[in-house]
């Protein structure tokens, strides 16, 4: 049964990675209780919006600078729609703390919302998850690691694997006892293991770097 957002049963995907793989399932045995929730989304573009100014950011200053954007469109809470986006200069999204980089990205994704290139929540829930990624990969700085932590935390998808992510491949190295990180291509080849509870594996492989020292 499905539990916080996510759409599959994370006590099912344990047992079952468990039985798959000793090793991880060691670490699994050894970190505790399942940790991951999927926070819903009611809007793509909305939280999409939020990604582009929190990229590259701590987490206050990416807050302050939100804050900012939002009150150049009213009561500083309500994200504006993408028509006020594109109608807004660029000197006064500059202005309030974007750089030149996330203006572009948050003008296209605006555009790219109007032309229907990012879907609306209705869409995005009825398609697959590599679907998902190229799409949403076409909006200016949104890339593929971003719409995986999406697929992962927001739309509770079960198997996705994030293999460009350095947390992920450090994991696999200490759990496996590699000398080198896995490449990102080994690392696909490798977690078919998984199949169909990589974002589960994904989550102890980054618990794994975390607790590194009382686990190894």
């Amino acid at each position: 049964m499905a539990t916080d957002g996510l759409q599959y049963d994370p006590e099912i995907a344990i047992e079952a990675l468990i039985e798959a793989d000793p090793r991880l399932g060691h670490v699994i045995s050894r970190t505790g209780p399942f940790g991951l929730e999927a926070n819903p989304m009611q809007d793509p573009y909305q939280v999409l919006l939020r990604s582009i100014v929190y990229q590259q950011l701590s987490g206050k200053a990416a807050g302050t600078i939100l804050g900012r954007v939002l009150a150049l469109f009213g009561d500083g809470e309500t994200p504006p729609t993408p028509d006020q986006i594109l109608d807004t200069p660029d000197e006064l999204l500059r202005g309030a703390g974007l750089s030149r980089a996330k203006t572009a990205a948050m003008k296209d994704l605006a555009a790219r919302v109007l032309d229907g290139t990012v879907p609306d929540l209705a869409d995005l829930l009825a398609m697959t998850d590599e679907e998902i990624v190229d799409r949403l990969v076409q909006v200016r700085g949104i890339g593929r690691w971003t719409v995986e932590m999406l697929l992962m935390s927001r739309l509770g998808r079960a198997d996705v694997f994030p293999v460009h992510d350095l947390g992920i491949r450090k994991g696999y190295q200490l759990v496996y006892g590699l000398a080198e990180l896995p490449k990102p291509k080994e690392l696909e080849r490798l977690g078919e293991l998984w199949r169909p509870y990589r974002s589960v594996a994904s989550w102890y492989l980054w618990r794994a770097v975390d607790q590194a020292d009382t686990l190894f």
